[in-house]
């Protein structure tokens, strides 16, 4: 029993797959028509979610309550900037990429000066930033005339292949390379040791403030190409377009099995959270309950979790604590 403890304690991301299958079942029985086929518009939106919710993981990795809350505004910003330097060519297409990324890597970078130099928290120094970006996205409203994409993008976007959609896979393969990063790499043990213990891991070696760093910047670069594909998937920008992901990229992660605390993530977790909040949505929607409900609910599932998980790290601090006394 307790080699079963503790191996789900290690695969924390069976618990929210667990939730998808019986969500998708029960859908599935009261509906009559919740299939295979209607599941692949949830796979679709929770593949966007899944890219933003991937950067939102690696701060919340690196501890300290570390959160990024300038998500939305990066991806709302990042649609219109997609839009307005594209135009609809695809020859233009590297001009907007390279756009997007920049609003991605600048947003971080300043993320990270405020965190790691400035010593300010990260949920009022990334709100900070959001509210700056958001004034961005006003001006970028009115540049914005019409909305006209580029071919290439919208095949990204929205496209399928043999029936399965290219977002998917984009979304599958970034949880690969992210899984990959984590487990298998050196900077993947360098974020988890930051996370676990940030002053044990200055005393060894580690450079605590490149790794901070590195986690936002990879977290607005995501969500600035999120928000590059979700333009393109809706054939449009439009103002608060990011606002969704704000609770729901945090929701994903805590859901998936990510400590909230810091020092131990799991990007396929990420995948089957996003996947189990957006089917918790599907079911908020079919049963007819208004956004503002909605909102309320997600809101609640991600509290009851966070307390969950409060609670098991008290027990296992308070366990520590009592083995040493003994000893």
């Amino acid at each position: 029993m307790s080699a079963l403890l503790e191996r789900l304690e290690r695969h924390r991301w069976v618990w929210s797959a667990l939730g998808v299958l019986i969500l998708w079942a029960i859908l599935s029985a009261t509906t009559g028509r919740f299939s295979l086929h209607s599941l692949s518009g949830v796979a679709v939106s929770a593949s966007f979610l899944t890219l933003v919710a991937l950067g939102q993981m690696l701060v919340v990795t690196t501890g300290r309550g570390n959160i990024d809350l300038s998500i939305a505004s990066v991806l709302t910003l990042s649609a219109y900037a997609s839009i307005i330097v594209a135009a609809g060519a695809d020859a233009r297409l590297p001009l907007a990429l390279a756009a997007v990324v920049g609003i991605g890597l600048v947003t971080g970078a300043v993320n990270a000066l405020l965190v790691v130099l400035f010593r300010i928290p990260a949920i009022i120094a990334t709100l900070a930033t959001g509210y700056i970006l958001a004034t961005g996205t006003l001006i970028a409203n009115r540049w914005a005339a019409g909305f006209s994409m580029s071919p290439f993008l919208k095949t990204l976007a929205a496209g399928r292949i043999e029936g399965v959609p290219v977002i998917l896979i984009i979304a599958l393969v970034a949880v690969a390379l992210v899984g990959l990063l984590l487990r298998r790499t050196v900077y993947g043990r360098r974020l988890s040791a930051v996370g676990q213990n940030e002053r044990a891991a200055a005393l060894a070696g580690i450079h605590t403030g490149r790794v901070v760093a590195s986690a936002f910047l990879a977290s607005a670069t995501l969500a600035a190409v999120t928000g590059m594909l979700l333009g393109a998937y809706v054939g449009g920008a439009f103002l608060e377009m990011g606002q969704p992901y704000l609770l729901q990229s945090l929701g994903a992660v805590v859901l998936g099995g990510s400590l909230i605390f810091g020092g131990s993530s799991t990007a396929l977790g990420t995948l089957c959270g996003a996947f189990l909040l957006i089917l918790i949505v599907t079911t908020m929607q079919i049963a007819g309950l208004p956004a503002g409900t909605q909102d309320i609910v997600q809101g609640l599932v991600v509290i009851a979790v966070l307390a969950l998980a409060g609670g098991r790290a008290v027990r296992r601090r308070r366990g520590a604590a009592s083995a040493v006394a003994k000893g």
